[in-house]
């Protein structure tokens, strides 16, 4: 497993885990990337970021190619989640309450990293997290699973958590969604019918996933005890200080703000062009 990337000297905390229903899907995205260029810039020691989004699918941007969007957006809606288009790869996940979101920003500017690396260091991170709950945690694709991919976490066959990344301006951030609590079936239940709304069973270029949503869970359901976000926290915490890091509680700074301001604005413009019809349709 690859763990010299989380032998980071320093790491920089910033715990956006409790901002609340106003916290917009969107921000989170830009200030990604105004850290990846941070990092990247030097002006940064590498980044764990936490935050948490409360009742929101975010989509990737080929969800938005489905025949039927306009329809499958309106009972998001109707269901009470926002719908936001993120800018990196990947398919609909669900964020909500029970959802912790992390990232880790490292910088590429001395070593060039691998994919690969990336998604094992995570992977690396999370096993080492959920051992102290005894649990053994494997990587590797979900079929039936939401935004399915290789590096698909599971416990016992069902996935809890699913990783992507994005590289901006020399940094790299690794992010991961975990699903702490309540329940991972009724999750991918609300992304299997938006599929279904989605294509009516249309025949499309793109292979979208059929969802089977008893393959997905929550580590409260796979452990048999209630974890909460917080719990999870102190126990990410604590993971990265056992590889030999020095963590420090940090804030987004002066000259972020500006990167901040113009990543903010692009992914506003992104959303808008990608859910027009779906916004003219129904908001």
């Amino acid at each position: 497993m690859s763990h010299e990337l989380l032998r980071q000297p320093k790491w920089r905390v910033i715990d956006q885990s409790h901002f609340g229903p106003l916290f917009d899907a969107k921000q989170s995205f830009a200030i990604d990337d105004a850290l990846c260029t941070a990092v990247g810039a030097g002006q940064s020691d590498a980044v764990v970021r936490t935050w948490v989004h409360e009742n929101t699918v975010v989509l990737g941007a080929a969800d938005t190619k489905l025949p039927y969007i306009d329809e499958a957006i309106s009972f998001l809606r109707q269901e009470g989640y926002r719908v936001v288009v993120r800018n990196s790869g990947g398919l609909a996940v669900v964020l909500d309450s029970g959802v912790l979101n992390i990232s880790l920003i490292f910088p590429e500017t001395k070593n060039t990293i691998a994919i690969e690396q990336g998604y094992e260091a995570m992977y690396a991170l999370m096993a080492a997290m959920l051992a102290s709950y005894g649990a053994r945690v494997e990587a590797g694709e979900i079929v039936g699973s939401y935004c399915p991919g290789s590096y698909d976490l599971s416990i016992g066959g069902k996935k809890f958590a699913g990783i992507s990344q994005r590289r901006v301006r020399g940094g790299v951030a690794v992010q991961i969604y975990l699903c702490v609590n309540g329940s991972g079936a009724a999750r991918a239940e609300l992304i299997r019918r938006f599929y279904e709304l989605g294509r009516q069973g249309e025949k499309t270029k793109f292979a979208y996933p059929d969802v089977v949503p008893t393959v997905m869970a929550s580590l409260s359901e796979l452990l048999g005890c209630e974890l909460s976000i917080d719990e999870l926290l102190v126990t990410l915490w604590r993971t990265l200080q056992s590889f030999g890091g020095e963590l420090y509680s940090s804030a987004l700074e002066n000259g972020e703000w500006n990167w901040y301001e113009q990543y903010w604005a692009r992914i506003v413009e992104r959303n808008e062009t990608a859910l027009s019809g779906a916004l003219s349709a129904g908001e």
